[in-house]
């Protein structure tokens, strides 16, 4: 096994303070790059969408549950499979209370090909009480990219996308797969990926820090049991 060198305490500290240094501008790197994502062009999803939840029927705007944006985990499950992907369940198993999303405007929902009856064991026995649908029967999964046809049989991929509601209409925002998932999971990772992102008021483009409704970013955060949704 190759391991690290072994060095002094004041070494430690010189390597640790130029390393600390690339950090930091990785850190203003990414504040940039997620500015210029809150940038894009959003596009109108006008077909209905007909999914299945535990409630019944759902359309894409009832996964929003009445708040301004939704995050949905395009979480690989085709019609056939026994189990979800193991790697979609990992990344679910990284996902924190969703109290902190909701509290910034910003709902999360799964979706999956496979239908609801299939889903629901999976879900039990993984123990997440994360909304999860079934896009089955609808074109949901072929719209956003993640099934896809490949030597004439379909496959399925990892994705995430974002959506933004004003009123009765709905618009994509962003979508990623793949490796794109890596890294993300936490609250702030999840919003930095919105049109309305973190919320804050520091953030590029500027009006979006109270798009929710609510006070501008972390002056809303509170205890998950605390929140008044």
């Amino acid at each position: 096994m190759s391991l690290p060198e072994i060095v002094s305490r004041a070494q430690w500290r010189a390597a640790r303070a130029d390393l600390l240094a690339r950090e930091k501008a990785a850190t203003r790197a990414r504040d940039a790059l997620n500015a210029e994502r809150r940038r894009l062009p959003m596009v109108e999803v006008g077909e209905e969408y007909v999914f299945e939840g535990g409630d019944g029927k759902a359309t894409l705007l009832d996964l929003f549950e009445g708040r301004p944006q939704l995050v949905v985990h395009h979480f690989m499950f085709a019609p056939e499979w026994d189990a979800g992907c193991r790697s979609c369940s990992a990344f679910l198993d990284q996902i924190g209370h969703l109290a902190h999303l909701k509290a910034r405007g910003t709902s999360f929902a799964v979706v999956s090909r496979a239908p609801y009856p299939k889903i629901l064991p999976f879900k039990a026995r993984m123990g997440w009480t994360l909304p999860w649908y079934s896009a089955h029967g609808s074109d949901f999964n072929r719209d956003f990219e993640v099934t896809l046809e490949h030597e004439g049989e379909l496959v399925e991929r990892p994705g995430l996308s974002c959506f933004l509601r004003d009123r009765g209409r709905v618009f994509h925002t962003y979508s990623t797969y793949e490796r794109g998932l890596d890294g993300l999971g936490s609250t702030t990772s999840l919003l930095d990926l919105t049109a309305l992102g973190r919320q804050e008021e520091w953030e590029e483009p500027e009006g979006r820090a109270s798009a929710s409704g609510a006070p501008a970013g972390s002056a809303r955060i509170r205890y998950h049991d605390e929140y008044d949704d």
